[in-house]
């Protein structure tokens, strides 16, 4: 797995949303890149990747892409490609990133299950760190702590991983292992008021429809190029 970088900005926050419960990490870090100002500065390869590539509106969807905005100092890794089965390399990839960069705090976006129908404006947000003083923030902004959960994936593997950058997780309610943009919304929501990044979430919340649609072929499209690629790799085997 490598890291190829256009550019190495110092001391940013990394925040990462890779498909999980509900989606909302993916769509929360595409509606960051796309309502903020940010350029692609890097992405993450590995050989064992199916070969394949999504093309939106005519432009190149990275499946691990790397993205900053310098405003906020803020590097998000964006990923549309299922993590399993790499969960521990990505993350010590992300790690290793987080060092070079001599990154303040690693952000993790993440969808936590609800057993009953909640509505928005009621659905909780918790939050995980074992640092006082970012408990204390959290708090400050209506958090509460996630007591009990198993954190599965690339930040489960984050979380037992990094040892020398703090490792912040963000859960959002949700319902549905369908791409929930309600939660993501309320994740966005929760970074404005930690970062105080001044986002706007109407417009994810008004295009929830089209953002759940798009992410929903692209994840669909990387999912069959990883079952065909398996194929093929176990017909050499046999």
């Amino acid at each position: 797995m490598e890291i190829k970088l256009k550019k190495k900005p110092k001391n940013p926050i990394i925040i990462e949303g890779f498909p999980g419960f509900g989606l909302v990490g993916t769509i929360a870090s595409e509606f960051l890149i796309g309502h903020q100002k940010t350029e692609q500065i890097g992405k993450i390869i590995f050989n064992e990747m199916p070969a394949m590539v999504a093309i939106h509106e005519n432009k190149v969807v990275e499946p691990l892409g790397i993205f900053y905005n310098k405003k906020y100092n803020l590097v998000i890794l964006h990923a549309i490609t299922a993590s399993q089965g790499f969960e521990w390399e990505i993350a010590e990839t992300i790690t290793k990133l987080a060092e070079e960069l001599n990154a303040r705090e690693i952000i993790s976006l993440e969808g936590v299950g609800s057993g009953e129908k909640v509505p928005l404006t009621t659905s909780k947000v918790f939050y995980y760190t074992d640092e006082a003083a970012k408990k204390k923030k959290f708090e400050s902004i209506g958090l509460e702590p996630l007591k009990e959960g198993i954190v599965v994936g690339v930040t489960g593997a984050l979380l037992l991983r990094s040892e020398k950058v703090p490792v912040s997780c963000i859960f959002a309610e949700t319902q549905s292992n369908m791409p929930d943009s309600k939660a993501a919304a309320r994740i966005v929501e929760t970074l404005d008021k930690y970062l105080g990044l001044k986002v706007d979430t109407k417009p994810l919340l008004e295009q929830a429809e089209k953002f759940e649609g798009k992410l929903k072929g692209l994840l669909s499209q990387s999912q069959k190029a990883q079952e065909i690629s398996e194929k093929k790799r176990m017909s050499y085997v046999g």
